[in-house]
This record gives structure tokens, sequence and C-alpha cells, in this order.
């Protein structure tokens, strides 16, 4: 009778480890989630002077907190829910009252235009005046070359609430003139920094419904170590083209595999 006692007291034993083990290591697991979206470009460069609070419990993360601007709540949300281990979130941020413009107010119309350039990397978001009046977007400031000018303006002509777009910016002088190969590869060397996978999905996904061409478009989106791979239906060529296009341009994007369907 010894022997069954001591297998069954082994079983007992081992059973209690696995008990214990099991919540330790999903509440490594929640620790982890919560320092990992600390830790993302979107949290630190974007989000930084927002009050966000995370929880995760067993993989499912909750947000709560206010942010400065309506388009942080969802850039929040599409982090986190990047991040591994994350099974869902529940996104409770909430703006600012008093920061609060009324919806397609001139006020609303700078701060998405703002917001669409800064995620581009081939256009100046910070050095980019933006001003708007019913509709009508000015722009001021310094662009790097008149590619960079012309590709300002097609950007933000395809913002949503955007109808004519008064492009003012002066060109430096240095490089006025078209660059060349060396010039470019330079520029591309130097501005495609390493970003986190789950920050990148959510600046495409946040690009994408801010453009006027592709806010309509069901994208899927996939990140891999900057490889962006775009999924999803889109009404024309035009528009799965943009898509891709949009993507490419993005913050820490290497390249973009454009899967689409025209239908």
């Amino acid at each position: 009778m010894k022997k069954p006692m001591y297998r069954l007291a082994f079983m007992t034993a081992v059973a209690s480890m696995v008990f214990i083990t099991v919540p330790l290591f999903a509440s490594s697991m929640d620790d982890g989630i919560e320092s990992s979206a600390k830790k993302t470009h979107v949290f630190k460069t974007y989000l930084k002077d927002d009050n966000i609070k995370i929880k995760s419990k067993d993989g499912l993360v909750t947000l709560t907190g206010t942010v400065q601007e309506a388009s942080h709540i969802s850039l929040a949300g599409e982090t986190v829910a990047g991040l591994p281990g994350v099974k869902g979130v529940d996104n409770k941020l909430e703006e600012k009252g008093e920061n609060r413009p009324a919806e397609k107010s001139d006020a609303w119309l700078i701060t998405k235009v703002k917001t669409t350039l800064l995620f581009h990397r081939n256009v100046s978001g910070t050095g980019t005046e933006v001003l708007a009046d019913q509709g009508t977007v000015t722009l001021r400031g310094e662009a790097s070359s008149i590619a960079q000018k012309d590709l300002t303006t097609e950007y933000v002509m395809d913002i949503e609430g955007v109808e004519t777009v008064k492009n003012e910016m002066t060109v430096s002088g240095a490089v006025a003139a078209k660059p060349d190969g060396k010039t470019t590869a330079k520029k591309t060397d130097t501005v495609i920094e390493a970003i986190d996978d789950a920050s990148i999905t959510a600046l495409v996904k946040t690009s994408l419904l801010y453009h006027r061409s592709t806010s309509a478009v069901n994208t899927k989106v996939e990140t891999k170590d900057g490889v962006v791979t775009l999924e999803g239906i889109a009404k024309t060529a035009a528009g799965k083209d943009l898509a891709g296009k949009y993507a490419g341009d993005i913050n820490g994007v290497k390249s973009v595999n454009n899967n689409m369907i025209v239908e």
C-alpha cells in the first residue's frame, strides 16, 4: 500500500505545482504586455503626453485615462492589439473635454492633417504649418525638395474633409533641384528607423483611415520585422495602389506586400 500512497502524494504535489505555475505565468505575461506597450514607438512618440493606464488580465487589456487628441484613442488601441500575447482590447480612453474640437471644424481638420503628415517619412510633419478655413487647407514652411512639396500637397488633398489645398511652402535652395540617386539613397538610409511591428501596424491602419481614397477600403494589416502585408478588397486598382503607397511611406516600413484583391 505504500507505493500507491507515494504515487498519490507525488501526483497531488505535481497538480499543486501546475495550479500555482499557471497564475504566475499569466501574471508574468500580463506584466510583459503592459511593459511592452509603454516601450512602443507609438506610446513613446505620439502618446507620451497622454494619461493612459494599461491593465492586462490573462491577455485581455483594458485602456483607461484621457488623451489630448481623438486620433490617439484608436492609435493606442491598435498598437496594444498588435502586441504578442494580447487577446483583446477594451478601449475606454476618452479625449479631454476642454481640448476637443468640434467635428469638421477648422481646428479638427488641422489636427487631422498634422497627424497624417507626422506618420509619413517623406514629408515634413513637424516642419509644416497647417491652416484651415472651411475645407481649404493652407500649407506653409520649408520643404526639402520640390518633390516633397508636391507629395505634401498630394497627401493633404486626399485627407477626409479637405476640399482644396494652397501650398505656400518654400523649397530650400540647396536641394531645389531634383536629387540624384546618391542623395535619395542616403536619405532613405537615414529616415528608415527601427520601429516595433505593433506601432507600424497601428500607424498604417490610422493613415489608411484618414485618407479619403482608402478610408472605405476593408484592409487587413500585418507587420513582420518592418515588412507590411496588406490584404482585403479594394474597389479599384487605383485604390489598391494608393493603399500600398501610403503604407510604404509610413515611418519604419521597409517594404510592402500588397495582396489586396480588386473587386
